[in-house]
């Protein structure tokens, strides 16, 4: 077979698989679409499918069919998370700073602290989970602010669902999640820079701010059509000057869209546009990044691993948003339904370890297990969090 051939034999495994598992075994409850496309994606992976049909693995996922793939998930992802970085409203942040700041930061908090001891506990236990080019600190605080994450956008899909989104718990929730946004890939920004290309990068903010200012002012005399066209070219030059100052491209993707006014697009244009992405193009970022699982540490250390920072994830969460309940003087049962849902991670958190493993940050034993608790965490929500809404209904 030729390689369009095994590259269009792939397409229809990437696609075809999750959707039956989904459909015929009705996972939608505590397992949303896609969740079960991350779960396939490691199942097709070196570490399960390459280890039970090593030959047909290597025939499917032959290197010019993973490159072919990895281009389509780079500008997937690039997107995805320029659409997450236009959805930021931090104006009405900033009208409820005291509320929003005292909770995100203490949401934000409880975790990292958690997490960091989890990865100096990992550190201690034994070897494997550092990367061979990171200092102790930017490998702790890497998995400290994975531990950390909450998916703004799948917490977008997980509210829809549960007929919360537009209801005042939903935009609470999102104001909350907005701020942790933000601060996730300014702590990246940190753990990426390069003090050999500290010039570079300097430039690249320097210019970028100068640029941002510039093409703010043009797209707000641009109709809505072009706004879109002009945003996607824009956001491909962000990509290219990140990488090239030493950061990474999704640092720059966010800072495309985190630059832009949300009101310059229609509501339902955009969360189409997101909608869509997720339909035709992310199942591969899925793909590729079940691809990169390992578990040559040895299976039983990548699951307790992963079950030690599921642990710290989700009790410094609970605690930080507890302690910010207190603190503000939440109703009863607010900051355990408020928490829950800000413990949503799946593909913020996945495309977070996807940038330290390419960092070599963390080992790809590190990203499994970052991995299967980004997983367990986004599945626990909904079972947990929707009972107590029909309670309140």
């Amino acid at each position: 077979m030729n390689i369009t051939e095994l590259f269009l034999i792939a397409m229809t495994i990437i696609l075809g698989v999750p959707y039956l598992i989904w459909r015929v075994f009705r996972t939608d409850y505590w397992a949303p679409l896609v969740v079960v496309q991350i779960v396939t994606g490691i199942v097709l992976g070196p570490g399960v499918l390459g280890k039970i049909f090593p030959d047909y693995y290597a025939t499917v996922f032959a290197p010019p069919v993973i490159g072919a793939l990895n281009g389509i998930a780079w500008w997937a992802v690039m997107v995805f998370v320029w659409i997450a970085g236009i959805e930021l409203d931090l104006r009405e942040v900033w009208r409820r700073r005291r509320e929003c700041g005292t909770t995100a930061g203490l949401a934000l908090a409880g975790p990292l602290v958690a997490g960091c001891l989890a990865a100096l506990g990992m550190l201690a236990w034994r070897d494997g989970w550092m990367g061979e080019a990171a200092a102790t600190w930017q490998f702790v605080l890497g998995v400290g602010m994975a531990c950390s994450v909450t998916a703004l956008p799948i917490l977008i899909l997980l509210l829809e669902k549960m007929n919360v989104l537009r209801e005042p718990l939903g935009m609470r929730v999102l104001r909350y999640a907005s701020l942790d946004d933000l601060a996730i890939w300014g702590v990246l920004a940190i753990i990426l820079l390069d003090w050999q290309r500290v010039g570079h990068q300097a430039a690249f903010l320097a210019v970028f701010a100068a640029v941002a200012w510039l093409f703010r002012r043009w797209m707000a005399r641009l109709k809505e059509s072009d706004r879109w066209y002009v945003g996607l070219i824009w956001l491909a030059a962000c990509g290219y000057g990140a990488d090239w100052s030493g950061l990474h491209y999704m640092v720059g993707a966010f800072l495309a869209g985190a630059v832009m006014d949300r009101d310059w697009f229609t509501l339902e244009h955009l969360d189409k546009l997101r909608e869509h992405v997720l339909l035709v193009v992310m199942p591969v970022f899925f793909l590729s990044t079940g691809l990169r699982t390992n578990w040559s540490v040895g299976g039983t250390a990548v699951f307790v691993a992963a079950a030690l920072l599921l642990v710290a994830s989700v009790a410094g969460k609970l605690a930080g948003v507890g302690l910010a309940g207190k603190l503000l003087g939440w109703a009863r049962g607010d900051a355990w339904t408020i928490g829950w849902l800000l413990q949503t991670k799946a593909l913020i958190m996945i495309i977070f370890v996807n940038i330290l493993l390419d960092r070599h940050v963390i080992t790809s034993e590190t990203f499994t297990a970052l991995l299967l608790m980004a997983v367990a965490s986004t599945m626990l929500t909904v079972p947990i969090v929707a009972p107590r809404l029909k309670r309140l209904v």
